[in-house]
């Protein structure tokens, strides 16, 4: 069947964008119902239940939490459990992996930060980028791990600025240039 142009219906834009909306409002599902606003505060008041894994260790079951931190190229694996505030890093004492005092000051802040100075034992793996790079993740890590730990401290964590992941990184060179900005010695002749 062969449709003349006087046959089509003409339809404006609008008209063409609203039936196409609705074709996908149509297609979607449709949201579960929005709780209320009372059922919401009693669920915020109510104590959350967190499900950990129990990592087994040679003097036996111990419970255990872990994060990621990242910082720079480092990454962080950090695995916190109760004890007295031993930290390892690689296998290796803190004060031997981080000579430097200020590097272990880093690590430490959100232990000060939420006054749990102690009470915690920290076991993480760290790789890539410098000591400052990889003190910076084991940081990150340790603040998430806190925050899933104990979500009392969320707030102080985020005050902060613990949870946050600093997202600079080393800008590229560039071609043309000595590095990425600096440019090579100028000559006029």
């Amino acid at each position: 069947m062969i449709k003349l142009m006087a046959d089509i219906k003409k339809t404006t834009k609008k008209e063409t964008e609203v039936a196409s909306i609705n074709d996908i409002a149509k297609k979607t599902t449709k949201p579960k119902a929005v709780e209320s606003k009372e059922k919401t505060a009693e669920a915020k008041a109510a104590p959350t239940i967190i499900t950990t894994k129990k990592a087994s260790s040679k003097k036996g079951s111990v419970e255990r939490f872990y994060a990621t931190g990242r910082r720079k190229e480092a990454t962080a694996r950090v695995w916190l459990s109760r004890g007295s505030g031993k930290i390892v890093v690689n296998d290796r004492d803190v004060t031997e992996y981080f000579a430097r005092p200020v590097l272990r000051m880093i690590i430490n802040q959100p232990f000060v930060a939420t006054e749990t100075t102690g009470q915690f034992d920290v076991m993480c793996t760290v790789k890539g980028s410098g000591l400052s790079g990889q003190a910076g993740a084991v940081r990150l890590g340790i603040s998430r791990v806190l925050d899933t730990m104990v979500p009392d401290l969320h707030p102080t964590l985020r005050k902060g600025g613990f949870l946050t992941r600093d997202s600079r990184k080393v800008e590229r060179k560039k071609f043309g240039h000595k590095k990425a900005r600096k440019s090579f010695q100028f000559s006029k002749r």
